[in-house]
């Protein structure tokens, strides 16, 4: 049988299992060749996929899928997943309007047993889906798949904590399988330690432990000293006895790339009782040389010819928001010798690589632990330090309580970074940043800021860094208006917006509504196009909070309505800022909130998205004008 009849022929696992042991490595080799090549086509997550091909036909091989649950954590490395579940045929939909998302999702495939896209969840979904088996009387089996860098968050030593003690006199069947993708906590792998687990997973070594364990506790001396002396046992030829303190079976380590070390190992493990923990070595970006050369970069790509790899654009890409923010961060910390950086296991992804090389000292990558980071923060703060937090804006989400308790009560000049505000793309839902807005304006002590182009991005940055309480900056990801960024350390007013189109309408004329648009962030470029055929006023507001109240009820009284406009959700944004404006001045006028809608934005291009949303030009023309009928041209209100 030839490669490519191999996997044409799988439509779902149970095809898979049909296969004979001797033909999964080919089927790997196949499967990492079709993945390559359709990312190199759609862009996407390419390094983590090709490091988990082995991994998922191992675990789909020998679980019965979907009847047994596979738990993927994040799920960027779910792409031979989805291939083997019956998706290979949508795969040049990834990430695209319509299309497959590059994360599972419950909706889209029962293989997707729990919908991921955030780090360090995946122990306490597999977990509950464990003993949930265990009340219904069923039988299956429970696995969650999670990396290195996850467990560095404190979620999953909770669930780890959780799982490895007595539920109603009970212990989970659940299977954690550690990918070790970046060696940080793993020996060598070898025959040694093959053997090893194969022994460690096995009947024998499972009956030997519990017949001595059985002997021992008559004697509790003897029996605790035993215990030690194999976890210390263990200890020393495997890293292990941590998971073990936390009541886990450890096994491992093992090659994650050695199918005949893999399938047994989890064929042992799949009749274990109780927590086991699977500890696999991969590597990303197996088996193409230039990702496993280079997995940061071949991380996320976009479309590419696998043949020559990446390559430079012809011409140079416009400055992008995340790196004005780490040229202002670099300058900063040059002028005053207090800024700290830090960032949740987001170096590069936040544009901090720089500030790295150049601050090493101030610079601090806390892991994925958004919550420590912004405690974290508050004790630099605390000590007279000015910590400035990279975080993505749905990150900041995670740690939303320390936000509130450890930074905002106490009212500590933390300035928070966040990057991908707004309408992201292509990773959906999961990774939109709709509700910054929201959920910092409502606290108090805390500002935030809503640049509307890259020099605005850097003027509020140092606006932000200036002040003495909390401030979140927020900004969309990739490049904006184009605009030239300055190198100084101007400021904007504290609190007060611009106007950057005045109206030309005359207050009476043939009855014509004079309209005020106020803009918060890059949407204003589009509203300025919008203002123009409808001649209506636009303000730069700049700040979601404090709201410029002054500027808000001089355009209330020049004005016959106003339209409010933000890439964030409507309910609570800053469009309600302003209505709360208007309310507390008495005020009663008509307004029109624009933003994002009470629903989940889908992946997709984010300019359609824009569009789909009605933030583009046209699309805010089209609602002011349903809104407001019988609004004539601005050539028909002049002639």
């Amino acid at each position: 049988m030839t490669l490519k009849n191999l996997l044409t022929g799988i439509e779902s696992p149970a095809d898979l299992r049909r296969l004979p042991r001797s033909d999964l490595p080919l089927l790997a080799g196949q499967l990492r060749d079709f993945v390559l090549h359709s990312v190199s086509q759609t862009g996407g997550h390419l390094s983590s996929n090709l490091g988990t091909v082995e991994l998922t036909i191992a675990l789909h091989y020998v679980f019965n899928t979907p009847y047994d649950r596979l738990v993927w954590d994040v799920g960027h490395q779910t792409y031979p997943h989805k291939v083997l579940t019956g998706r290979r045929e949508r795969m040049g939909t990834l990430r695209q309007l319509g299309g497959i998302s590059g994360f599972p999702r419950r909706e889209e495939s029962e293989y997707d047993t729990f919908g991921t896209a955030h780090s360090s969840t995946s122990i306490s979904a597999a977990l509950g889906m464990a003993l949930a088996a265990k009340i219904k009387g069923e039988d299956r089996k429970a696995v969650a798949i999670i990396g290195d860098g996850a467990m560095t968050a404190g979620m999953a030593f909770e669930a780890m904590n959780n799982a490895g003690v007595s539920q109603a006199g009970t212990q989970a069947d659940l299977l954690v399988v550690l990918n070790d993708n970046d060696m940080s906590i793993s020996p060598p792998v070898g025959a040694l330690n093959k053997h090893l687990a194969r022994l460690m997973s096995g009947n024998f070594y499972t009956a030997a432990r519990e017949g001595v364990k059985g002997v021992l506790k008559n004697a509790p001396p003897l029996f605790e000293l035993a215990r030690r002396f194999e976890e210390h046992a263990k200890g020393m030829v495997v890293p292990g006895t941590l998971f073990e303190a936390f009541g886990f079976n450890y096994v491992g380590p093992i090659d994650g790339h050695d199918l005949d070390a893999l399938v047994p190992t989890l064929e042992n493990l799949r009749h274990k009782k109780g927590p086991q923990l699977l500890h696999v070595v991969t590597k990303k970006g197996y088996g193409y040389k230039l990702a496993e050369a280079d997995p940061v970069n071949y991380h996320g790509p976009g479309k590419f010819d696998p043949a020559v790899g990446l390559v430079k654009p012809a011409t140079a890409p416009k400055t992008t928001f995340t790196q004005v923010f780490g040229q202002w961060l670099c300058d900063m910390a040059q002028a005053d010798d207090r800024l700290v950086g830090i960032t949740p296991a987001m170096r590069e992804g936040s544009g901090m690589v720089e500030f790295h090389k150049r601050f090493p000292q101030r610079y601090f990558d806390v892991g994925i632990a958004e919550q420590h980071a912004v405690t974290f923060a508050a004790g630099l703060a605390c000590e007279g330090l000015k910590p400035v937090v990279a975080i993505y804006s749905t990150f900041l989400q995670r740690g939303y309580d320390q936000l509130i308790h450890d930074v905002a009560i106490q009212n500590l000049p933390v300035v928070f970074a966040l990057d991908r505000a707004g309408i992201v793309g292509a990773d959906g839902a999961t990774h939109c940043g709709a509700f910054d807005i929201a959920f910092v304006r409502c606290l108090p002590n805390c500002s935030m800021l809503t640049p509307s182009d890259e020099n605005e991005c850097r003027l509020a940055l140092t606006t932000a860094y200036r002040q003495n309480h909390p401030v979140a900056v927020r900004y969309p990801r990739g490049a904006g208006a184009g605009a030239a960024v300055s190198t100084d350390f101007a400021e904007w007013p504290w609190g007060k917006g611009v106007i950057r189109r005045q109206s030309t309408t005359p207050a009476d004329a043939r009855g014509t509504r004079r309209l005020a648009i106020l803009a918060f962030g890059t949407v204003l470029h589009p509203a300025l196009a919008a203002a123009a055929p409808l001649d209506a006023t636009v303000a730069d507001m700049r700040f979601a909070k404090p709201i410029d109240t002054e500027l808000v009820l001089e355009l209330a009284r020049t004005h016959d309505a106003l339209i409010t406009i933000e890439d964030g959700c409507v309910v609570g944004g800053a469009g309600s800022a302003v209505g709360e404006c208007l309310a507390a001045a008495g005020l009663a006028m008509p307004l029109l909130q624009l933003g994002l809608p009470d629903r989940f934005v889908e992946h997709g291009d984010p300019v359609k998205l824009m569009s789909l949303c009605g933030l583009d030009a046209a699309g805010i023309e089209q609602s002011i004008r349903q809104r407001f009928p019988g609004r004539p041209t601005l050539s028909a209100v002049n002639g």
